[in-house]
């Protein structure tokens, strides 16, 4: 399990040097947006929760 947390942080770090993440706890409610590519279209796909 130890590798899984090494890799979270790396990829963690190369995410933060691109832009900041922000703060969230459990019971916050946060919205995903997704581009999703079908055929030629192209669109933005939005989870909630």
């Amino acid at each position: 399990m130890d590798i899984l947390r090494q890799l979270e942080a790396e990829q963690a770090a190369k995410i933060e040097a691109k832009r900041k993440l922000p703060e969230f706890q459990p019971g916050d409610t946060v919205r995903v947006q997704v581009r999703v590519t079908e055929g030629t279209r192209t669109r933005v796909q939005a989870y909630e929760g």
